[in-house]
């Protein structure tokens, strides 16, 4: 291979130190090729340019080599946290790389008199509490619906909680005690947040024994009503426990982690446990698989003269590979529990990191064995399912699911309402509602509402009204069917999403064609109908307004998503809101049409009554003819003033 390369670059591999390192490989356009560590630098970037590597996958790769560049570190710990440091930034054509995701998602309880429950990613402030992390936004919805059912804290926002004279939706169906209006005294929703707390962290029997010690206090002081309260949350919990039966353990905090390799894809399942409880899974799909495996396969390590080793399967490959580069930028728990048996190094790496010993179990028992069992199983659906759907309507769904962080039982019924304002300088206001179902836009559930009393071109108020209209009566609806269901059944249908009855549906994503104010306003809207602030997202234009640029603006606190211009999940986005505009538009033209040419609104006009109406169609034969008249014409009529003629004029032009 050496004649391919310059004298420059061969020079430089000769020059390299007997020491670890981590090596970058650069092709003439200066794009990184490949990342790579070392025990010994010299020996191992030296196989590369020595040996013949034929038309292989890596012989492919070294005749692009251009320029190298090199590290030496202390030892192999820090060679490998470099190598996946580099790899996550650099992003380099022939290593396994996972998408570098954002922070994780934590549960919050803030300071506050009467705390409230919040959705919240970002940097931890010391004042508040944070809880998790969890593997999704939806896990975080979850617990949250979780601990309203049980304890009945609060989940509104302090703006909206100050401003309220009387409760809200929450209170009616049992999810929030009322603190706003003075149903419940500090104290008493002190003790809630206290147990909500300990149940978070796991110590379920400690809640249940104060829990009952406070009931059996009530009941001896003859107050039935609060027993009966304390006796209610008792039974939720029960409930809960009974239900995530197999989810409750000894362990506290544990990572699971199994990998599942097929048709030159792969999928690592990730299944979080905090507090005992499994909070639920994530999957992850790397990219390069191919590419790396071979490479990987066909490096000759004769770093202490020793014949070559074999290489590591496939599957050890890919799930050290997301240890390294997950655990870069995320909390590892004590213990890990591992479908395949990864290198001590690694583990060591990790744990020197942390700051903290960490433990890999590999062919774990009870518990741990059937927590991996699942997390094997739901690898290989997810894997399977990535197989199947690729190129699909089913995969740009799935696409947005995932970039969403949301996760649906039934991806066919995952619904998706948008909504879009459209108007003339204000005349002929119309908002559209289009529809999203079974993986394609549902015409016949096409809606248009008529935007009136608004100061013309107010596309926020616009908003606000259809939001109302739209969802007003559904949220009271939804309401007074959960009250109406027996003990249990207004269960949440999982998943993250809104309640579902028997006659109400709620989308499980609202669309809003409009970036932080939009988003701002159905905000209010959705606080004010006791709705879920996760529904809605807004779909923001990017720099220059260009399309492709656009990014996902969240109502209820997580960070802008930019998806990329490739991106499926973007040109889904971009579907439904393009359909909203267009439904908009023509509905807008056509009711301004009618505004143009209807004579009813020929007294619409300031100073057009009955009489002058009847002249006007009269003389010119009807409202086409005054809308073809000349402003002198329609100033001849007797009764129109030329100030009057010519504001008919512009009322139909």
């Amino acid at each position: 291979m050496s004649d391919v390369h310059s004298d420059q670059l061969l020079s430089e591999v000769a020059a390299l130190p007997q020491l670890p390192g981590v090596y970058r490989y650069f092709d003439a356009a200066g794009a990184v090729l490949y990342v790579g560590k070392a025990r010994n630098l010299k020996k191992r970037v030296a196989n590369y340019f020595q040996k013949s590597h034929g038309g292989t996958r890596i012989g492919h790769m070294i005749s692009k080599i251009v320029r190298m560049e090199t590290t030496v570190v202390r030892s192999e710990a820090e060679a490998l946290l470099l190598e996946n440091n580099l790899i996550k930034t650099l992003k380099p054509r022939y290593n396994i790389l996972f998408r570098d995701d954002k922070s994780y998602p934590y549960l919050k309880i803030a300071s506050h008199e009467f705390p409230r429950l919040a959705y919240y990613r970002g940097a931890v402030d010391k004042k508040h509490r944070y809880f998790g992390p969890y593997p999704s936004a939806w896990a975080v919805k979850e617990s949250i619906q979780l601990l309203q059912k049980v304890f009945r804290l609060r989940t509104c926002e302090d703006t909206v909680y100050a401003n309220r004279t009387r409760p809200c939706l929450l209170y009616q169906i049992k999810r929030c005690t009322g603190p706003c209006v003075g149903y419940i005294t500090p104290e008493a929703y002190a003790q809630d947040v206290a147990s909500a707390e300990a149940f978070l962290r796991g110590d379920t029997q400690l809640v249940l024994s104060k829990l009952e010690a406070r009931m059996t206090e009530h009941a001896e002081k003859l107050e039935f009503e609060q027993a009966a309260e304390l006796r209610n949350q008792m039974s939720a919990i029960s409930r809960v426990l009974h239900q995530q039966s197999i989810e409750i353990a000894s362990d506290k905090d544990v990572d699971i982690l199994a990998v599942k390799v097929q048709g030159g894809k792969a999928c690592v399942n990730l299944a979080m446990v905090r507090g005992g409880r499994h909070l639920g899974d994530r999957a992850y799909f790397p990219v390069h698989v191919e590419d790396a495996a071979q490479i990987h396969h066909g490096e000759l390590d004769a770093e202490e003269g020793a014949a070559p080793a074999a290489a590591d399967p496939i599957e050890v490959q890919v799930l050290e590979a997301f240890v390294a580069q997950h655990y870069i930028d995320v909390p590892v728990p004590a213990t890990l529990v591992l479908s395949h048996l990864v290198s001590r190094e690694l583990i060591e790496a990790i744990s020197q990191q942390a700051g903290a010993r960490v433990t890999a179990v590999f062919q774990p028992r009870e518990q741990r064995r059937h927590w991996l069992e699942m997390a094997e199983t739901n690898a290989g659906l997810q894997l399977a399912r990535l197989l199947a759907e690729e190129g699909s309507q089913q995969a740009r769904t799935r696409a947005l699911a995932d970039a969403l962080e949301l996760a649906p039982d039934d991806l066919d019924n995952f619904r998706i309402e948008c909504f879009d304002i459209s108007h003339t300088a204000g005349e002929a206001t119309q908002a559209s509602c289009v529809v999203f179902e079974h993986h394609t836009m549902q015409n016949r559930e096409y809606r248009r509402y008529n935007i009136e009393g608004i100061t013309p071109g107010d596309d926020y108020a616009a908003m606000r009204q259809v939001l109302h209209r739209r969802y007003g009566k559904l949220a009271e609806a939804m309401a007074a069917e959960t009250e109406a269901l027996p003990p249990g059944d207004a269960e949440s249908d999982g998943g993250g999403a809104p309640p579902k009855t028997r006659t109400a549906r709620m989308p499980e994503l609202v669309l809003v064609d409009g970036g932080k104010g939009q988003v701002s306003m159905a905000r209010e809207v959705f606080s004010e109908l006791g709705l879920p602030l996760s529904l809605i997202v807004g779909v923001e234009k990017g720099e220059g307004r260009k399309v492709g640029l656009e990014e996902l603006v969240f109502a209820d606190g997580r960070e802008k998503v930019y998806l990329g211009k490739d991106s499926a999940a973007l040109m889904l986005v971009a579907q439904i809101r393009d359909e909203a505009h267009r439904f908009a538009i023509t509905g807008m033209r056509a009711k301004r049409a009618k505004v143009r040419v209807g004579g009813s609104q020929l007294e619409d006009i300031p100073g057009i009554g009955p009489k002058r109406r009847a002249r006007l169609l009269q003389r010119f034969g009807g409202i086409r003819g005054v809308a073809a008249a000349s402003v002198e014409d329609i100033a001849s009529v007797e009764g129109i003033a030329t100030d009057l003629a010519e504001e008919i004029y512009r009322a139909l032009h």
